[in-house]
C-alpha cells in the first residue's frame, strides 16, 4: 500500500512540474505564434460572422497561442476527445467545454442550451469573439454554430446555406439537424 502511495505521489509532483513548465514557456510560444500580426491564423478556423468562428480541433499550446493571436475570447469546445480548458487558461479565454460524442444520435436541448447561453452572454461584450469547434469542424461543432445563429434569429435554412458556404467541409447529419430543431422548438416554448 505504500509503494502504491509513493508512486502516486511520484507521478503527482512530475505532473505538477510538468504542468508548470508548460504555463512559464506558454509566453514564448504566443511570441512566434503572433508573429503576423493580423489576426491571421494558421489554424482551421473559418469565421461563420465577424465575431464568431467555426472550425477544428486546438490540441497544443502553440496552436492555443495562434487562436489568441486571432481575438477570440471564448470558446465552445465540442469534443468528448480533448478538453481545452488548461490550454486556454494562461491565455485568458473562457472556455465552455461541452463534450459531444459524435455517434449520430439525437441531442438533447440543454447541450444547445449551455453553448446558446455561453456564446450570447460572451457576445454582450463588444470585444468577444467566439470559436466553436470539435475535432475536424464538420457535425458537432456546426451543429452547436446552427444552434447559435437560429438563436439569433436566422432561419435554419440560411444559417445553413451561410455557414456550408463559408466551411464547405460542414456536414448537417439530419439527426442532428433535428436535434437543433428540437432545441429551437423548446427555446419558443420557453418564451412563451
Amino acid at each position: 500500500m505504500n509503494r502504491q502511495r509513493d508512486s502516486e505521489r511520484r507521478l503527482r509532483t512530475a505532473l505538477q512540474q510538468h504542468a508548470r513548465a508548460l504555463v512559464t514557456n506558454l509566453g514564448r510560444v504566443a511570441e512566434f505564434a503572433c508573429d503576423a500580426g493580423d489576426g491571421s491564423s494558421r489554424m482551421d478556423l473559418t469565421w461563420i460572422t465577424g465575431r464568431v468562428a467555426l472550425g477544428g480541433g486546438i490540441w497544443t499550446a502553440e496552436h492555443m497561442a495562434e487562436i489568441s493571436c486571432t481575438g477570440i475570447t471564448h470558446i465552445i469546445d465540442m469534443q468528448i476527445e480533448f478538453d481545452d480548458t488548461p490550454l486556454a487558461e494562461p491565455f485568458g479565454i473562457d472556455v465552455l467545454w461541452n463534450p459531444t460524442d459524435d455517434d449520430f444520435q439525437p441531442k438533447e436541448p440543454e447541450l444547445f442550451q449551455r453553448g446558446v447561453e455561453f456564446a450570447l452572454q460572451a457576445l454582450e461584450r463588444e470585444d468577444a469573439k467566439v470559436f466553436i469547434h470539435c475535432a475536424a469542424g464538420v457535425h458537432r461543432a456546426a451543429m452547436m454554430m446552427l444552434a447559435l445563429l437560429c438563436s439569433q434569429g436566422w432561419d435554419l435554412e440560411g444559417a445553413m446555406k451561410t455557414i456550408s458556404s463559408k466551411r464547405p467541409v460542414v456536414d448537417f447529419a439530419e439527426v442532428y439537424v433535428n436535434s437543433v430543431e428540437r432545441f429551437l422548438q423548446q427555446q419558443v416554448k420557453a418564451a412563451n
